[in-house]
């Protein structure tokens, strides 16, 4: 399948890494004395770290900062973290949560159009021009995924299509009429897409879509060739996460296709070892982390994004690039692109008596999408309800996780003892997906 060749590049897509690291220490000073100005939970954080902003001189300085964990985040909830008056904040977007208290992040005037302009640059990099159609099947509200895309395709001078998920029918409708050039979608939907297509007599690789941008939940190389061959078009990763930014961290160039390209101008990355937090040299894989070097609303310092990966040299673009995400330092599950912690499912079973806590999460992906299955004890002293007791218990945690997670799952109950007990940690998630 012959690939596109992007137009000529941006000066910053072609900059020398001295040019890239000279940007970088500027731009780290200012978000670390911004941080440390206005946000109270940096400047006790630095403080009992005994460091202060003047102490970044390089940047491998940065390694004397203190880690922003999620639970940072949920600490300040809501508006904690913000750097700037609330009245300044352009647009909040969050993060599920289940009793009301997800990860919340603002967005200025300034950190809007930067984040359309990275989008911009991605859907560039990925072989979008202005002037295409593009398709966002990227879910639309407090998620980045779909305003974030939407804003993207716009600064570019696309027309965006901002379908947003389900309704796969009309999705396919809408594509067969409307002839978008690119999809964004996460990948496992995408596959679901084509079987949609080919439940409607119609070929896939026919429609007039010739570029894929997928992100949100991680993918492997057999399946970016999957979906290459069955709907004919190029397969390319996008890389985000709501508390960096949203999508755009990092995108992946249609011309080599050899991981996402990190935009080194605006977020730092780093590869640290999950257990002691010592950097680590590129090339060796460890958890990522990223220090925002322009956000206004909601500047973060070394952010644990807790994904597993690799820093790898430059090649279609001056700036490093991060390999496939093999994992997570932590038990958080991804599902059809939404973020799960088993504790969030722990916390709803517990606000039902009739429920032990003991429990085991199942994912699997039997016809391309995700399916999670939650089994769940019955509590000893319920153990010998009837039937419908229990089903309506176990529609009464589904609904919830629905509600409250965001997250479609099959609950299935079973007697006391039922779930394995572990002499060490609790074994929470069994992955069933092909790696």
């Amino acid at each position: 399948m012959p690939t596109k060749t992007p137009a000529p590049l941006h000066a910053i897509e072609r900059a020398s890494r001295d040019e890239i690291s000279a940007l970088q220490l500027n731009r780290m000073q200012w978000s670390l004395a911004h941080a440390y100005a206005n946000v109270a939970h940096y400047k006790a954080a630095f403080d009992a770290n005994g460091v202060h902003p003047s102490d970044l001189k390089t940047l491998a300085d940065l390694a004397k900062f203190p880690f922003t964990t999620k639970h940072d985040l949920r600490a300040n909830y809501p508006f904690g973290m913000f750097a700037v008056p609330r009245q300044q904040i352009t647009r909040i977007h969050a993060s599920s949560g289940t009793t009301g208290k997800p990860t919340v992040v603002g967005y200025t005037k300034n950190d809007i159009d930067t984040w359309a302009d990275l989008m911009a640059r991605s859907i560039r990099a990925s072989g979008g021009e202005p002037g295409d159609i593009v398709h966002v099947a990227y879910g639309y509200g407090l998620f980045t995924g779909g305003l974030g895309a939407h804003y993207g395709v716009e600064r570019l001078g696309c027309t965006v299509i901002p379908m947003s998920g389900g309704q796969s029918e009309k999705q396919i409708q809408l594509i067969t009429d409307f002839k978008p050039d690119i999809i964004m979608v996460t990948p496992t939907y995408c596959l679901a897409l084509a079987e949609e297509f080919a439940k409607q007599g119609l070929d896939p690789a026919a429609s007039s879509l010739k570029i894929g941008i997928f992100g949100a939940e991680p993918w492997t190389h057999a399946m970016r060739l999957d979906i290459e061959k069955r709907m004919g078009i190029d397969a390319v990763d996008i890389y985000g996460l709501s508390e960096v930014m949203g999508p755009g961290v990092a995108n992946e160039c249609i011309e080599s296709k050899d991981g996402p390209v990190i935009w080194e101008d605006h977020f730092y990355p780093e590869i640290v070892d999950p257990d002691t937090g010592d950097v680590l040299p590129d090339g060796s894989e460890g958890e990522l982390v990223f220090t925002s070097l322009s956000k206004e609303a909601m500047p973060v310092i070394r952010y644990r994004t807790r994904d597993l990966t690799r820093l790898l040299p430059p090649t279609s673009r001056s700036m490093r690039r991060m390999a496939k995400i093999t994992g997570r330092s932590d038990d958080m599950m991804i599902i059809r692109g939404v973020n799960v912690f088993p504790t969030q499912i722990e916390e709803l079973i517990l606000k039902q008596p009739e429920l032990a806590p003991h429990y085991l999460c199942e994912i699997t992906r039997p016809l391309h999408l995700d399916e999670l299955t939650v089994r769940v004890e019955v509590a000893p002293e319920h153990a010998g309800v009837g039937a419908e007791s229990r089903s309506r218990a176990a529609d009464t945690l589904a609904h919830r996780m629905k509600e409250l997670i965001g997250v479609t799952a099959k609950i299935e109950l079973v007697a006391p003892g039922g779930i394995e007990r572990s002499l060490g940690k609790a074994k929470r998630v069994v992955d069933k997906r092909s790696k």
